[in-house]
């Protein structure tokens, strides 16, 4: 009889061996193929928004999903019509407003968590103790705090855990190849590392409007303050509002850029310098600009964009390394590697640099990569949404944590986190990695948490 474990092997080794895998040919076309119900493992899908449409057909590569759950109606409604036409020989999903009711089944073994960033600590730590292993879309965090206490429900209920960050597997492996030539010494000693991760956009007056019938608007805002529904039209793909796709630009559901694209290339700098073991010394903001006036670290308005425009945040790592986070610098987003015998620079689109350069001449050798990708071969599957979902199977398979394991994104959201507090109260911090609080300030160590409103609170304690 054919085991769920037995399936998982034969689905990544198919997957690894396939030189155009066959998947990618039609949405039905699927690793699971005629395996049957019984022997599949079977997946629940929490928040089925813009971001689901890249992670959930991936995650159907590799499991059945058999639930949908979103508090949009609409979103969830297409996601399921999406799941119906790549499964077309199974039943169509279930469909729940409330994730706890998907959490409630038995029979699901894997949850993707693809929400707006201030419910993904909550659901994931319910789901773990639940019994079920985790993908959930980065940044994981919207607190220094909520990062400790997943940890310690990781470590009670021994679950697999993927965080969504998928520069780790993809993009033609230019960041592991930047994170292994950091690491074999190709640029010597490390001096400084800056992460442009981009500015964020001003809203205006946004109006208070109608809630779509379709959202229930107060779960969606969850244990943020409860507030009106605003939203107007921006030109874009999106209206400028406080939900969907335009949470990420507001302090009380994200971190603005800060969190969102740090948690790329934040992530990406601290594991190549080694920082994803500990963190930074101190953390200072020297520049910040934001779109409304702050008093006491708080927005003074609440009828638009509040998150940072522009900023350059110098964070103080081990070993005298210095990094900067900023929104803009000439070379564009990536990440700016200079060390005491060169310099190069990363992005999505490409490397350049003379260390890039020598890689023709004397290339890095498969058995690091191999090695920095905690001993599974990368790059086994070309698009970095499957292959990050194909490592995460992978290890549900062997009981190990993936290659975007929750520890490390916690120490480098700390650092997103930290820069936040930082550019929000307008002064220098100092951080004990090892207490995991900011040395000397009181009010600063308030902000580590944050209230949350009742019926909404993370269960557990740290």
């Amino acid at each position: 009889m054919t085991t769920r474990r037995d399936f998982l092997k034969k689905s990544t080794a198919a997957l690894a061996g396939a030189t155009m895998p066959y998947w990618y040919t039609s949405a039905s076309s699927l690793a699971l193929g005629k395996q049957s119900a019984s022997n599949t493992p079977l997946m629940g899908c929490i928040g089925t928004g813009d971001r689901w449409w890249a992670v959930g057909p991936a995650a159907m590569n590799f499991a059945r999903c058999v639930a949908v759950s979103d508090v949009d109606s609409a979103h969830m409604g297409a996601a399921r019509g999406r799941v119906k036409e790549a499964q077309a020989d199974y039943d169509a999903p279930e469909m729940y407003e409330d994730y706890r009711k998907l959490l409630d089944r038995k029979d699901i073994e894997v949850v993707t968590i693809v929400t707006p960033d201030h419910w993904h600590s909550k659901i994931a730590i319910e789901a773990m103790l639940a019994g079920k292993d985790v993908y959930c879309e980065k940044p994981l965090t919207l607190t220094i705090h909520e990062g400790k206490q997943i940890l310690k429900v990781l470590k009670q209920t021994g679950r697999v855990f993927q965080v969504g960050t998928q520069q780790r597997s993809g993009m033609d492996l230019r960041f592991l190849k930047a994170v292994a030539m950091v690491k074999s010494g190709r640029i010597g000693k490390v001096k400084k590392v800056t992460c442009d991760i981009g500015g964020a956009p001003a809203s205006g007056e946004i109006p208070l409007a109608d809630c779509p019938s379709e959202l229930n608007w107060e779960m969606w805002l969850g244990q943020a303050p409860l507030v009106p529904y605003r939203s107007k039209p921006s030109g874009g793909k999106y209206p400028n509002s406080r939900s969907h796709y335009e949470f990420r630009w507001w302090y009380e559901y994200s971190g603005g850029k800060m969190t969102d694209w740090g948690a790329h290339h934040v992530d990406i700098a601290s594991w190549a310098i080694g920082m994803d073991e500990s963190g930074p010394l101190t953390v200072e903001g020297l520049v910040a600009e934001h779109p409304v006036p702050f008093k006491d670290g708080h927005p003074t308005r609440d009828d638009q964009y509040n998150t940072a425009t522009k900023f350059d945040v110098k964070v103080m790592c081990p070993g005298d390394i210095e990094m900067h986070i900023v929104s803009e610098s000439p070379d564009n987003n990536g990440i700016l590697f200079e060390g005491t015998e060169g310099r190069f620079h990363v992005s999505r689109g490409g490397m350049k640099g003379k260390p890039v350069q020598d890689l023709e001449s004397n290339p890095l050798s498969e058995d690091l990569l191999r090695q920095i990708y905690k001993g599974k071969q990368p790059g086994e599957i070309k698009d970095e949404n499957i292959q990050h979902m194909n490592n995460f199977f992978q290890c549900i398979q062997d009981r190990t944590q993936p290659i975007s394991d929750v520890e490390s994104h916690h120490r480098a959201m700390t650092t997103c986190h930290l820069a936040n507090i930082a550019i929000r109260l307008g002064r220098k911090l100092t951080w004990d990695s090892k207490t995991e609080q900011i040395v000397g300030d009181k009010e600063a160590n308030m902000w580590l948490s944050r209230e949350q409103r009742k019926g909404y609170e993370i269960d557990i304690t740290v």
